[in-house]
């Protein structure tokens, strides 16, 4: 084998003395020389029966000598692949972390039958399916998970990612490692959003004599601004998916409708009020949109909105129609600034006083109004 052949001083030493160090330098030689540009076929057949013979090997230096020399080698028989990543952990290892030659099946059967180091090894693999590493999660091995997770090149679907945090979405490792995923599905995003405010919630009640309900309110604008940060850099699917989670867990509230609104996030406002009306997102469009005032009433109230914050919502509906963003930097600040402004006129004309234009401000202010500030002919 060109480079790596067998001499027959290679041969007469093998037959005479077959120690275990004779064989492992053999099973390395020809293992690093097995390459099927290089070899003529009869010189394949004959590497492929050594390798055959030498995976059933009683040594263990020989078995590691193949898998150290194989594992990145794409034209490795299956079948001694397989062999050798069933093999004990210092054999198996590398033949599980690099080995292309594996197939999902393999890979899935080893992790149901077999050790948390293997399972940790297929972890590391360059790419894992999305089928490989949901059986990684059905581990409910939270160092196997962890691997996974921080592995940018897993595969992972939003139902398994789901599960991660259901299991382990407390722990501020697994957090990091979720959050540092490309691509992180908006669900599970938001999902960490609430775990994370939640336990700062938890964090300011031990350690400042806050009163409860400030507390809970701080808590409750942090995680509404990061909700609308996720919805506006997400595709009408995501925030659809998004909306009916938050919904389904009681998250879907009229502040955050409002704030999305006043951010410029007309898409998460309008996706949120139908979900919560029951009707279907292109019929809430259209009487959000229409000209006159008994579409988006309508909607309004059948989504159970607070009366008070129609005027609120009426007028930013007004600005968006007439907005766009330029371009330019911090054009989104401005955008929601000229809303508020606009909210906020739109409440003086009804009798209400307000002396400021910051969001939370407005918000705050809003929750304090009796709830029939809205009828006088907005």
């Amino acid at each position: 084998m060109a480079g790596q052949r067998l001499t027959e001083q290679d041969v007469t030493r093998l037959l005479a003395h077959p120690s275990p160090e004779m064989r492992a330098e053999t099973a390395a030689k020809i293992a690093a020389g097995y390459d099927i540009g290089r070899l003529t076929a009869n010189e394949l057949r004959l590497a492929e029966e050594i390798f055959r013979i030498m995976v059933r090997d009683a040594e263990l230096r020989v078995r590691m000598a193949l898998s150290n020399n194989l594992k990145e080698n794409p034209a490795v028989p299956h079948d001694v692949a397989r062999a050798l990543a069933e093999d004990v952990e210092s054999v198996a290892i590398p033949m599980l972390e690099f080995s292309a030659v594996l197939t999902d099946g393999d890979l899935i059967e080893i992790i149901r039958r077999h050790s948390e180091p293997k399972q940790l090894a297929i972890t590391r693999r360059k790419t894992v399916s999305e089928q490989v590493s949901e059986e990684l999660v059905d581990t409910r091995n939270e160092k196997v998970v962890s691997s996974l997770v921080s592995n940018s090149g897993a595969a992972i679907s939003e139902v398994s990612l789901q599960q991660v945090v259901d299991a382990f979405g407390d722990r501020e490792t697994m957090q990091s490692a979720i959050i540092g995923r490309p691509g992180l599905p908006i669900t599970v995003a938001e999902r960490l959003v609430t775990m994370v405010s939640e336990k700062l919630q938890e964090e300011l009640a031990k350690r400042h004599p806050l009163n409860p309900d400030l507390a809970t309110d701080l808590v409750l604008r942090s995680r509404e601004r990061a909700v609308i940060a996720l919805s506006t850099e997400s595709d009408g699917e995501d925030v659809e998916k998004l909306v009916r989670q938050m919904r389904e867990h009681g998250r879907l509230t009229s502040s955050i409708l409002l704030r999305g609104l006043c951010m410029g996030d007309l898409r998460f406002f309008e996706t949120a009020v139908s979900e919560l009306a029951g009707v279907p997102l292109v019929n809430g469009r259209q009487l959000i949109h229409d000209s006159g005032s008994l579409g988006l009433r309508a909607l309004f109230t059948r989504a159970g909105m607070p009366e008070k914050y129609f005027p609120a919502v009426r007028a930013a509906i007004d600005v968006a129609s007439e907005l766009q963003y330029d371009g330019e930097a911090d054009d989104r600040a401005r955008y929601s600034r000229r809303m508020i402004e606009r909210i906020l006129t739109q409440y003086g004309d009804l009798g209400v006083d307000f002396d400021s234009d910051d969001l939370e401000y407005l918000l705050g202010k809003m929750e304090r109004l009796p709830s029939n500030v809205g009828r006088n002919g907005a």
